[in-house]
């Protein structure tokens, strides 16, 4: 008996997919909501998890095919028969599941993300005990439980970082990359361990590797998150009449106070207290101040948003992602800490949804993450303005007390950028939001918790 595998329709207005890695293939065995393939939207990409377990039998629809939804991609033999019937190599799909013109080469995107390696399949199924992930009620993600299951570890004895005590992907890469604890052999049907599978941070670096390393003078096809990401920067560009300012901010006393707090903050709620609660903050309290930053252009009117719908982008190693925050400004700080974090963790492991990753009013952009003193972001579209976070670093800088006197002081400093839609904003009130921004950021004084 077998169950079939189908291309889901991942919101109301997505009628199609591209199916850019199997995670399995045909007679390795799958659990019951198990990742099973990836697929690439308009609006997200996403791991499906399997229907049913078993072991997947066929694959209809190879890497590289776009279908419509509920088209049947694959099939999984859920009797116990699938092994021996399962087809060696993945069989092309039928002419009405595929448009010919809109499909992509068969060949794996080169920026699709790779799984985790696979260790070596002993010679008989029957010959080796799995280790059993008995403690189901760690709260983690289908992909964490995966690499936990591939590198036999007990996510039992993995520290969670997120929210309520979330195991997370970087959690369990952390995990290995620092030996692995205890995390144990598989064991032989003799009683006798069983060569140990790989080394943890070999394991850790290969699940971190999303693309294969390039061939210089190689020439590959885009994947669907990257011409989609093309396509909406240059319609960004033709529309909005960008312009930028930049703004120097003194995060001194910020940094002092996430420093005291984070040991605390993180122990009593469960999850990391980062920097950019602290600058959402200080965007929401700006928007409101000056809503025309968080309105939309339809033709030749003005749609101010009733809500401030906080798009933060989010780097994933094949492309970029703007997960929405709905509602930000009726969060307190903490809300805002765990929205984010989760909205990041999931874009990280493809678990939004498309209702996640559109409707924002208003865009943040953290080009510091990686170094950089400050960037000029495009404008995510249909928003008007953009925030670019620059990396906080130490500086020398005069400071002048309330007596007029002057020094040199140390201090924590970060460049905020603005890229507005000069349509419909005018560099003068752009530069009092930035302005009020910050000084929100500069005189902080809401309790984190």
């Amino acid at each position: 008996m077998a169950t079939d595998v189908i291309m889901p329709q991942m919101g109301e207005s997505i009628f199609e997919g591209t199916i850019t890695k199997w995670l399995k293939k045909p007679g390795d065995k799958v659990q019951r909501d198990e990742p099973l393939f990836e697929i690439s939207t308009d609006k997200v990409d996403a791991e499906i998890p399997a229907p049913t377990s078993g072991v997947l039998q066929e694959i209809k629809v190879p890497e590289g095919t776009t279908v419509q939804v509920n088209t049947v991609v694959g099939s999984i033999a859920t009797d116990g028969q699938g092994a021996a019937a399962a087809k060696p190599a993945a069989a092309k799909p039928e002419p009405a599941a595929s448009k010919p013109e809109e499909a992509a080469p068969a060949a794996p995107p080169v920026a699709s993300p790779s799984p985790t390696p696979q260790p070596q399949a002993a010679a008989s199924a029957k010959e080796v005990i799995e280790f059993p992930q008995e403690h189901e009620d760690v709260r983690s993600s289908p992909l964490v439980r995966r690499i936990a299951k591939e590198n036999n570890v007990d996510l039992s004895h993995v520290q969670g970082t997120g929210t309520g005590g979330r195991i997370t992907k970087q959690d369990i890469l952390d995990f290995l990359e620092k030996g692995g604890a205890q995390a144990r052999p598989a064991v032989a049907s003799t009683g006798v361990a069983a060569p140990a599978m790989a080394s943890a941070p070999a394991a850790a670096a290969a699940s971190r590797a999303a693309t294969p390393t390039p061939i210089p003078g190689e020439t590959v096809a885009m994947t669907q998150m990257r011409k989609i990401i093309a396509q909406r920067m240059i319609e960004s560009r033709r529309t909005s009449a960008h312009v930028h300012n930049l703004f120097e901010v003194d995060m001194t006393r910020i940094v002092n106070l996430r420093n005291k707090l984070k040991n605390s903050f993180e122990q009593r709620y469960g999850a990391r207290l980062t920097f950019m609660p602290f600058f959402v903050r200080a965007a929401i309290i700006g928007l409101q101040h000056f809503p025309i930053l968080n309105c939309s252009v339809d033709g030749d009117n003005i749609h101010y948003h009733r809500n401030i719908n906080m798009g933060i982008a989010v780097a994933l190693d094949w492309g970029l992602i703007v997960p929405v925050l709905k509602n930000s400004e009726e969060k307190n700080f903490l809300g805002l800490q765990r929205g984010i974090t989760d909205l990041g963790e999931r874009a990280r492991s493809k678990k939004l949804t498309p209702d996640e990753v559109q409707g924002s009013t208003f865009t943040i952009t953290n080009p510091g993450t990686f170094g950089a003193v400050f960037g000029l972001p495009i404008i995510n579209q249909p928003n008007v303005a953009i925030m670019g976070v620059g990396g906080i670093s130490k500086a020398p800088v005069v400071v002048t007390d309330s007596q007029g006197n002057d020094s040199i002081a140390i201090r924590s400093l970060v460049h905020l950028t603005l890229g507005y839609d000069h349509r419909v904003i005018d560099g003068a009130v752009a530069d009092q939001f930035m302005a009020m921004v910050k000084k929100n950021l500069e005189n902080w004084s809401e309790d984190v918790g």
